[in-house]
């Protein structure tokens, strides 16, 4: 079969592999959908820590078409969206109810061969069942999705409150759907690219600001009169960091999603950070939201399709993993 492996920091290559079989506990899956993720350029760049050589790929829905021994919750034939964060479930962590922060956590796609491929081998518990019908690009939203949940949980928005969103690509915009949902009065979102913010506020958002064209933070003073109570942080990059914490009003609320290059530094006040109380609270994977993703990928509640702004196949995966988007760019849809 056919896979994208990332055979060293920067090289990343389409090969012909031997197909998996589904071991004890694990079904064999073909990958209908897959979906490029900000995560799979920083691996790429050796910005994240990842297998070499392994195949890429941690967002994807497929068909089961193999059970291995032991399985017991999957015949064949179903639609599924994969988590694929696997914990072991007995270290401090684990049983402690953060599995995200497992000591021996492995990855699917990070750690284990992912879903830029024709199949993938995955263990049962991690495989979620979506309806028949379902358009398998929304089951591929799954994991980022189950990620955003995850955030909005640690960011406990009240209803009414105001949240600012640093950051237009997919998670921001799932962000901005979901901070609907809970209730937000003021949602703004903050990102560079026009399409984003006119993206943004079609699917709720009732601000959208420029960085480069405005002040953001004095524009996000503005309108919440103080300061936002909640800010969630989803580029990754030291500006907006930093320009996050200032946006928080006192007692605030400030979430760190982004993924920020392994080893940059960020400088930041610690006196302003005590005298306004503002809570930094770090939001990493998808402890235990996978599920709620996939029920909410069934409802039919969230704006999907308009975040999908491409579809390639295996054979175009290593140029655009290893480019920066393209303008106006959000998600990128792998059709094996």
């Amino acid at each position: 079969m056919r896979a994208v492996r990332l055979e060293s920091i920067g090289s990343l290559t389409m090969r012909s592999v031997e197909k998996p079989v589904a071991g004890p506990s694990e079904l064999l899956v073909r990958v209908v959908v897959a979906g490029i993720c900000g995560s799979d350029r920083h691996m790429y760049k050796g910005e994240y820590p990842t297998a070499i050589p392994v195949t890429l790929g941690h967002e994807f829905s497929g068909i089961v078409e193999g059970i291995g021994d032991g399985v017991t919750r999957f015949t064949g034939g179903e639609l599924v969206t994969v988590d694929p964060n696997i914990s072991c479930g007995t270290c401090r962590a684990c049983t402690q109810a953060r599995p995200n922060l497992c000591e021996s956590l492995t990855a699917i796609g990070v750690t284990r061969d992912g879903g830029f491929a024709e199949y993938v081998a995955v263990p049962q518990a991690q495989a979620f069942v979506l309806p028949a019908g379902l358009d398998p690009v929304h089951g591929a939203f799954g994991e980022p999705l189950a990620c955003c949940i995850h955030a909005i949980d640690k960011a406990r928005i009240r209803p009414g409150d105001s949240v600012a969103i640093l950051g237009g690509g997919v998670i921001g915009l799932l962000m901005v759907q979901l901070a609907r949902l809970a209730g937000a009065g003021e949602i703004i979102l903050i990102t560079r690219q026009q399409s984003r913010r006119q993206t943004a506020l079609r699917l709720g958002a009732t601000h959208a600001f420029d960085p480069a064209a405005s002040d953001t933070i004095a524009s996000v003073r503005e309108v919440t009169k103080g300061g936002a109570d909640v800010v969630i942080e989803c580029a990754g990059v030291s500006d907006t960091l930093q320009t996050g914490l200032k946006m928080a009003r006192r007692g605030g609320t400030f979430v760190l999603f982004g993924v920020t290059p392994a080893g940059v530094e960020v400088p930041v006040l610690p006196f302003d950070l005590l005298v306004n109380e503002v809570d930094i609270r770090p939001a990493y994977l998808n402890p235990f939201t996978h599920s709620r993703a996939a029920a909410m990928v069934a409802s039919g509640v969230l704006e999907l399709d308009a975040l999908v702004t491409k579809t390639i196949g295996l054979e175009e995966v290593a140029d655009v993993v290893g480019n920066a988007p393209l303008p106006g760019e959000i998600k990128v849809i792998v059709r094996p």
